[in-house]
């Protein structure tokens, strides 16, 4: 980019000409090569300026520390904003954050964030392993670290008791230089080792609380250098132990954890191919002339290669979008030998010579996503800002061309492909697209509809939700925008919360036919209000839609509901901006209109009276919960 003071001028120009797509680049361009406490305001403030920018999702964001971490406000505000992030960050008092976690009158409970930070560091909360472990034998070590764990165990399950907010723990760090040097790592319980295992507790300890999530803040500083990292004049004046230029990489691991709370995540990965995923042109260089394989430049295009295919085992979908001869790039993905990617491991291809922004939109309708759904990695910058103007929506990933060991690098750093859990459907999510497009083959092929529903097979087991189906209940809530009839979002904790209510039932359906299991795709969360039942939550997957399982759904429903001796049901319909498709769904089943404000509706069935029933060609049974 040009000198930052540049920059700014051409964004305020663009700003002042409504170039919404050109400002949004340029800022986003402008805060990944500049993150500063300098730049930060500017970043800020003009984010809200551009005419027409993507909705920001609110978030509010609480911060409880053990050291000075003001200088860090501004900067994560900055970074949310570019990925369509309101922030509102709020900061405890510098090293109460027992005390705050502790008390039940204090503003972490009074006024819960979406989002509360446990910033600590191991001299803080361990200082005598920090300080003081040369002059401790391994039990008196031992005996120390049990006691952190114990104080994180207090800290965290009293927090979880008293509110569902996202709780984000740094994990401990290990000194530069142990306090016994390299006979530290000979010991079987040392310093690093011991700190090493109170990390091994906490996470324990997280990973069976729901909506609790460690941060590595070890592995964190590993990786920026750690004799880098730490800054004893800031330490012993301000007490900030980071350097002023390591300050965004804590920013940017805090993104890492915050996106995926607030929704913000890819659901595709679209590449482009000449010199992307492999070196060369193809149209050109022919099968045997592109770089690809074990040697230099070749290994490169095998790392990023290797680093889509870690992101597809997250969920993420993978596409082609290539301005090139079809037959050509086919036969290097299908035959080269080089090629860790298959034909089968994308669910979308559009290659051909038509402009990218047309073939992204043409992948995010094939797969039925939205483009604020897709991210780009491409080698040619002409095509990276003609993207990022059209379609300011998607998301592009900077890649050197003249640099290809670092597109593997580039790929990962991208915070949208995070994920904080991952389902039995996320790492098959590929192999259900597939399926998917089987069923379409079968439906244009079938004389009438019912015909079609019918040569499906389809199964329907629907069952009470319980620890080992939350994650993948809470993933809907927070994923599913079009068929959904109210778009409430649920974190783990509030489904917990569902689970324990005994006036509340959380029902889940897995849908499966001939060509495969669709897994989870189906949500319905009810509440008692005298003798009706009132859907808080209706969803169901889009991979599902049109083939009758809302009718199922409902169907189910009310004949728990009249077993249990139910009145009726109630539903209301809330409209979005993408739920159009549920916006008929109680209509379509026999429900009454009953009042209509400001957009919203609300809807009730008699069940003494109402014909609703499963559909005949899907087959329901009903799983009772694991004692």
């Amino acid at each position: 980019m040009s000198q930052p003071a540049n920059v700014r001028a051409q964004i305020d120009a663009a700003i002042a000409a409504g170039q919404s797509g050109r400002a949004l680049s340029m800022i986003k361009q402008l805060w990944s090569s500049s993150p500063s406490l300098l730049t930060a305001p500017f970043v800020i403030d003009r984010m809200v300026k551009v005419p027409g920018a993507p909705q920001s999702v609110p978030c509010s964001i609480r911060i409880l520390r053990s050291f000075t971490v003001e200088p860090l406000v501004s900067m994560l505000r900055a970074s949310a904003a570019c990925w369509a992030v309101d922030a509102t960050v709020s900061l405890g008092d510098f090293n109460a954050y027992p005390q705050e976690l502790l008390d039940p009158y204090g503003l972490v409970y009074r006024q819960p964030a979406d989002v509360v930070i446990l910033a600590v560091q191991t001299r803080d909360v361990a200082p005598s392993l920090w300080s003081g472990a040369a002059d401790a034998d391994e039990p008196a070590l031992a005996d120390a670290a049990e006691r952190v764990v114990r104080d994180f165990q207090t800290w965290i399950e009293t927090f979880r008791s008293r509110c569902t907010s996202r709780l984000i723990i740094h994990a401990l760090e290990k000194p530069a230089f142990p306090a016994a040097g390299v006979y530290d790592a000979q010991c079987a319980a040392g310093q690093a080792r011991t700190i090493e295992n109170i990390n091994a507790g906490l996470v324990a300890i997280c990973r069976n609380t729901p909506g609790v999530y460690v941060l590595d803040y070890d592995a964190l500083i590993a990786r920026h250098g750690r004799r880098h990292w730490f800054d004893a004049s800031k330490w012993h004046t301000a007490r900030l132990p980071i350097a002023v230029d390591c300050l965004p990489h804590l920013v940017d691991e805090w993104m890492r954890f915050i996106l995926p709370i607030c929704g913000r995540q890819a659901k595709c990965l679209v590449c482009d191919l000449d010199n992307t995923l492999w070196g060369g042109v193809i149209g050109e260089d022919g099968l045997q002339g592109i770089e690809l394989g074990d040697d230099y430049p070749g290994v490169a295009y095998r790392e990023l290669q290797r680093a889509m295919l870690d992101m597809s085992r997250r969920g993420v979908l993978l596409a082609v979008c290539s301005k090139n001869n079809a037959a050509d790039a086919l036969e290097a993905i299908d035959e080269h030998p080089g090629m860790l990617l298959r034909r089968d491991s994308f669910a979308a291809m559009q290659i051909n010579w038509q402009d990218k922004v047309q073939n992204l939109r043409a992948i995010a309708a094939e797969l039925n996503i939205g483009v604020d759904s897709l991210v780009l990695i491409d080698d040619n910058p002409v095509e990276r800002e003609f993207v990022r103007e059209m379609l300011p929506e998607a998301t592009v990933i900077d890649i050197d061309a003249d640099r290809p060991l670092g597109h593997a690098e580039a790929l990962r750093r991208c915070p949208l492909f995070e994920r904080l859990e991952l389902s039995a459907e996320d790492r098959r999510r590929t192999r259900l697209f597939v399926e998917q497009k089987q069923r379409g083959n079968l439906a244009t092929s079938a004389a009438t509809v019912e015909d079609y529903y019918r040569s499906l097979e389809m199964t329907a087991e629907f069952g009470l939700a319980d620890a080992s189906t939350r994650p993948r209940i809470s993933q809907l809530t927070l994923k599913t925008n079009q068929m959904n009839a109210t778009t409430r979002r649920y974190g783990e904790p509030e489904i917990q919360q569902f689970i324990d209510d005994p006036q509340a039932r959380v029902y889940w359906v897995r849908i499966q036919d001939r060509f495969g299991d669709n897994g989870i795709v189906g949500v319905m969360i009810v509440r008692e209000q005298g003798e009706a039942w009132e859907i808080d939550t209706f969803l169901m997957s889009c991979r599902v839609i049109g083939r009758t399982v809302e009718q199922a759904m409902l169907g189910v429903l009310a004949e728990h509901a009249r077993k249990r001796n139910v009145a009726s049901l109630i539903g209301r319909f809330i409209p979005t901006a993408k739920n159009l498709p549920a916006q008929q769904v109680y209509a379509d089943h026999g429900f009454r209109l009953v009042e209509e404000t400001d957009g919203q509706s609300l809807w009730e069935l008699d069940l003494a009276s109402a014909d609703l029933h499963p559909p005949q060609w899907i087959e329901c049974q009903f799983v009772e919960p694991q004692p």
